[in-house]
């Protein structure tokens, strides 16, 4: 598999999975969007009919925090749904044999107790906070499993991340992730000499962060070993911090002095995900980055922007 198409390269997943082939023998074609539009199913079908890649990596998606889901949900299932029905579809229909397909944590159900694992999926009702998003990303990863169970020779595969976090991550606080809006949020109180910084929700919630850059020499480890990469699989570090946490981490790393208060009128999403990460350990990964040196490669870049 020398021919490798990537969809969503300028993002931070598709721009940190560049940065682990960077210097490979693989061919890569990212186009971004002014060169395809990947809600054109034509255009996919085109493209794919002309450059013939051996694998689709699909990565590309609408996405953002809490914020942006609760007011965007219609676009958020929609065009991530529409996304990944185009690229799957054209996929099967020229001939790729090999598609790996990136989902999210929160196709989890909502209320699970413990670890989540793989065979959870479309087990019970959805976080409502970012449903719309949800549902696209459970409706490829069936596609997936279907086109691999109906068509012979064909593997289409899906990873299932934890929250990530890392370079290339959105800083705009209507869009950012948790930990790249809490960098945000403190480097900005400490420049300006903010006392106080808030926190959504009561900082309970438990959540898994991974640094992108180890997502992404995953990826590459998978589209390496694809036979031995399982149909669906959890990729983690298999443990949580509360937001509370979080926030007193990068407070504690950035030497910010304020103090934190909760907005108990704003959404804390799900109490807890955690992914049970038994399928990746035995796929033989496990990601390099401690969350302090995460955090600290992110806040470099972060400086740089």
């Amino acid at each position: 598999m020398k021919n490798i198409f990537l969809s969503g390269s300028f993002g931070m997943v598709g721009h940190n999975i560049l940065d682990a082939f960077n210097g490979s023998s693989y061919n890569l074609f990212h186009p971004g969007r002014t060169e395809l539009d990947l809600l054109d199913k034509n255009a996919v079908d085109t493209y794919f009919q002309f450059h013939k890649p051996d694998i689709v990596i699909h990565c590309a998606g609408k996405v953002g925090g809490i914020h942006a889901n609760i007011a965007e949900p219609a676009y958020f299932l929609i065009d991530n749904m529409r996304m990944g029905l185009n690229l799957a579809e054209a996929a099967q229909k020229n001939n790729i044999r090999y598609f790996l397909n990136l989902g999210s944590s929160c196709m989890y159900p909502a209320h699970s107790q413990g670890l989540l694992t793989e065979d959870m999926i479309l087990s019970g009702s959805l976080e409502t906070t970012n449903e719309g998003y949800a549902i696209a990303k459970c409706a490829i990863t069936r596609l997936c499993s279907y086109i691999s169970r109906q068509f012979s020779g064909f593997h289409y595969k899906t990873i299932i991340p934890c929250n990530l976090y890392g370079k290339y991550d959105k800083f705009d606080p209507a869009r950012s992730h948790m930990i790249a809006s809490i960098i945000r949020k403190i480097d900005e109180a400490i420049k300006f000499r903010i006392p106080e910084v808030e926190i959504w929700g009561d900082g309970q919630a438990r959540r898994e962060f991974m640094y992108a850059g180890d997502l992404a020499q995953l990826v590459r480890m998978a589209v390496e070993n694809f036979d031995d990469l399982p149909p669906v699989m959890n990729a983690g570090i298999g443990h949580d911090y509360t937001v509370d946490e979080y926030y007193q981490i990068i407070g504690r790393l950035f030497g910010y002095k304020g103090k934190f208060t909760h907005n108990l009128s704003k959404p804390s999403g799900m109490r807890r995900i955690l992914l049970d990460v038994s399928l990746q350990l035995k796929f033989g990964f496990m990601p390099e980055h401690s969350l302090e040196a995460g955090i600290r490669e992110t806040y470099e870049w972060y400086k740089t922007l």
